[in-house]
């Protein structure tokens, strides 16, 4: 779901960047059907009150990584530091009036948090991003990052999109990925990475991240379509499977390089039929990883 906020007004499709479209729709038709491979916390099953994850949890190794500066010998990502924001909070049902209060982003006030979507058989959002962010960090620490999660349904709610960003910026992230599923209508398929505006305003100023994010959600994109042989967003971002935006804080107060990934549509049946599978969701994790990874080693 567009996470920390309403989404936006309905805009016009832009017509893609002709690099960039051919570059991730390359990727989506080339996309192999079969599999490409923080603080401690609880990560085995969705809280109480939740509707647990369909099907198995347990992650696959990750793939190998492509030559870079590391010595010889060193895991890929070692002495580099990735945070995951899993979006939402299975807590937030409960916990309406905590997540409903405004708080600063900057440029102006949104809502603490929200509940996020679901599918039409009730299973979460919420539930969906712990999923695939306990598979993302096995990943990159498998490949030698150090991963920190924003939360791992460790509190009763939050945390609110002004202290998830706060989470990375103290992290001195290398790189940020706040995992998130859409709720958009039915017939509304496919993934997209939402990349941060030049903003300025209050205590935001993008700028200096602007550029290493698209770079960063390039990547994710151009990997997550190779990994599950989704297609970029048909509803969003004109066909590069690639937003962006202004108006979401969890961007806006960020000092370090962060996108968020749209994995689907979930009210639309044929994405949930993805989203819902558990062997879709690691290539999902595997596919974010890997375009961490390719940002990381560039």
């Amino acid at each position: 779901m567009h996470h920390d906020d309403s989404p936006p007004a309905p805009r016009p499709r832009r017509r893609p960047a002709s690099a960039l479209a051919l570059a991730v729709s390359a990727a989506a038709v080339l996309a192999c059907a079969s599999a490409c491979g923080a603080p401690s916390g609880p990560v085995d099953g969705a809280p109480p009150g939740t509707r647990p994850a369909p099907g198995p949890s347990a992650p696959s190794a990750a793939g190998s990584a492509p030559a870079g500066s590391a010595p010889a010998g060193a895991a890929p990502l070692a002495g580099r530091t990735v945070v995951i924001d899993p979006g939402h909070n299975p807590g937030n049902f409960a916990h309406t009036r905590e997540i409903n209060r405004p708080v600063d982003i900057g440029t102006n006030r949104k809502e603490c948090d929200t509940t996020g979507t679901s599918t039409n058989s009730g299973y979460t959002e919420a539930a969906f991003t712990l999923d695939v962010s306990h598979r993302l960090r096995t990943l990159l620490r498998e490949l030698g990052a150090t991963v920190v999660l924003t939360h791992d349904a460790d509190r009763p709610y939050g945390p609110c999109i002004d202290e998830r960003a706060r989470i990375g910026n103290a992290a001195r992230a290398d790189a940020v990925v706040s995992v998130h599923a859409d709720g958009s209508a039915a017939g509304n398929r496919g993934f997209h990475v939402i990349l941060p505006a030049a903003v300025k305003g209050g205590t935001a100023d993008t700028a200096p991240i602007v550029g290493p994010s698209r770079s960063l959600g390039v990547n994710v994109a151009r990997e997550f379509a190779r990994a599950t042989g989704s297609a970029p967003a048909n509803y969003v971002g004109g066909g590069t499977g690639l937003d962006v935006r202004e108006d979401l804080g969890g961007l806006n107060l960020s000092t370090v390089p962060k996108v968020f990934v749209e994995c689907g549509n979930m009210r639309d049946p044929k994405d949930v039929a993805l989203l819902t599978d558990a062997a879709w969701r690691q290539k999902a994790a595997q596919g974010i990883a890997a375009g961490v990874r390719t940002y990381l080693r560039g």
